[in-house]
């Protein structure tokens, strides 16, 4: 007979999951590419915020497209490890962990990105339809309203509701769920503007 579950391992493995996540999650490519095309710190543009919509402030299009590719595909990369090595319970916690890595860089102070790209690129990993659905419900809500934060903020939310209403993966729900709730947390003044009719549209430029 097998030996019995060792939760201790169990545990253990979770634990690395987690830490290799977030370490992969944590570099911040909104800042290394800025940096190597001679632009300075992208900390210093717009908001402040290392990810793709900061990096189109600068004006350069190639370098936001860039990364997006790079923020989404760290966390691909975390889950599809993850899964190679351990199976889908443990992807399941390496997306949590490069998810909270890009939130929450150590090397910058904790001071990260507001985690859509990143999100999902794991989404996609985890799940590519449910990440074509979130895809989708971003590009609609980003038609409609024209407002890039809310596209975000409505994606994130639908798509653990998709997980399990139409997935029926309560795994995937409770960790996209988890993610959700970073993601709106971190969009906190995006919120704020939102409601006070503030919150700059897509293609309009700041006068």
């Amino acid at each position: 007979m097998p030996d019995p579950i060792s939760w201790e391992k169990v545990a253990h493995i979770y634990a690395i999951a987690l830490a290799l996540g977030y370490l992969l999650g944590s570099v911040p490519f909104g800042l290394v590419i800025t940096r190597l095309f001679g632009l300075g710190d992208i900390r210093n543009i717009g908001s402040g915020n290392i990810g793709a919509t900061n990096v189109l402030r600068t004006g350069r299009k190639d370098l936001a497209f860039a990364t997006v590719i790079c923020d989404s595909g760290k966390g691909a990369l975390a889950v599809i490890l993850a899964y190679g090595f351990a199976g889908y319970d443990v992807a399941l916690i390496a997306a949590a962990g490069s998810v909270l890595g890009h939130l929450f860089p150590v090397w910058l102070g904790f001071k990260g990105g507001k985690g859509v790209a990143t999100t999902l690129g794991v989404v996609f990993a985890l799940n590519w339809m449910l990440g074509l659905f979130a895809g989708a419900m971003w590009l609609l809500t980003a038609f409609t309203f024209r407002i890039s934060s809310l596209s975000a903020l409505v994606a994130m939310a639908a798509t653990p509701l998709a997980a399990w209403f139409y997935f029926r993966d309560l795994q995937l729900a409770e960790i996209t769920a988890f993610i959700a709730v970073l993601v709106w947390i971190k969009h906190h003044q995006n919120i704020a503007r939102i409601l006070k009719g503030e919150e700059p549209r897509i293609g309009k430029k700041k006068t």
